[in-house]
């Protein structure tokens, strides 16, 4: 004998209707993360439009899809359960009901979120500092955005917290290094030892170096030597580990010179005291 479906007990059909209204949004929910993935790509965007911002612009996008279905699905679930959803909305409005559930700091993010992209302040990739958080933008939401430092911590900032923004992936970042040498040293010597070094650097690493390193001049008299500064600079996130390998190259470079670099010396002065034993004979 066939089933009606009339005779299932209501709580199971609406527990079945329950079931099929979230199967439906989560496909839903799929077919359009891969439709935003598939249409947003630089190639197929208008304009100038980078790979960051592109991507940018795509979490973005899922994340209004991802909001705009939990609240439809959530509607529709209300209506099962027998909630007057729709006298609700009719008689408070949408923008009640949001006010109501205590979401003005939603749009207050969301409204910042579309802000921070159209103005460019900042995109996925890029190495910000935010909220007084620092590290790389590793998502940006249409609520939130996901900034990962160093170290791997991966901190949550709302957007409608985001009021200063540090942004150290526009244009060439300083490489900025101080070399002491000793009084000793001819210091145009020095000087002329050090601007090799960066200009074989910077040949060999041209990929990296936006204005080639070079030698400011002398910044200090200390009581141990001259300070001789260096400047220049490199595309962005890449500033620590030239620089490392610039301190590097000098140093060698000064021990094949013969350079001296200034450490703390130590002298010993021995007085022989009256009355001791000098070449075996009894000092006077």
């Amino acid at each position: 004998m066939a089933l009606n479906f009339l005779d299932i007990p209501a709580g199971a059909r609406v527990a079945l209707h329950m079931g099929v209204i979230i199967l439906t949004i989560a496909i839903i929910g799929k077919i359009g993360v891969r439709l935003i993935d598939s249409l947003m790509r630089p190639d197929r965007l208008p304009g100038t439009w980078d790979e960051r911002r592109v991507n940018t612009l795509r979490g973005l996008a899922r994340s209004l899809l991802k909001y705009s279905l939990y609240f439809i699905g959530g509607v529709m679930l209300l209506d099962e359960l027998g909630v007057p959803t729709t006298s609700i909305l009719a008689g408070a409005g949408i923008l009640g009901l949001a006010v109501g559930f205590g979401a003005q700091n939603l749009v207050r993010d969301v409204i910042t979120g579309f802000f921070i992209l159209f103005e460019d302040q900042f995109a996925v990739g890029d190495y910000v500092t935010v909220s007084g958080v620092t590290g790389t933008v590793n998502e940006m939401g249409l609520r939130v955005t996901r900034v990962q430092s160093w170290t791997g911590e991966m901190h949550i900032i709302p957007n409608g917290k985001i009021e200063q923004v540090t942004n150290y992936s526009r244009g060439g970042m300083g490489v900025l290094l101080e070399v002491n040498v000793a009084y000793e040293v001819d210091l145009d010597q020095a000087i002329d030892v050090i601007n090799s070094v960066c200009h074989d650097m910077a040949q060999e690493k041209a990929d990296q170096v936006v204005e080639e390193p070079q030698v400011l001049g002398v910044t200090e008299l200390s009581s141990s030597g001259a300070t001789i500064q260096i400047f220049g600079k490199v595309n962005p996130m890449e500033q620590w580990g030239f620089a490392r390998e610039l301190r590097k190259r000098i140093k060698e470079a000064f021990d094949r010179e013969g350079i001296e670099i200034p450490y703390p010396h130590r002298v010993l002065l021995y007085r022989q005291v009256k009355g001791e034993k000098e070449n075996g004979h009894e000092a006077l």
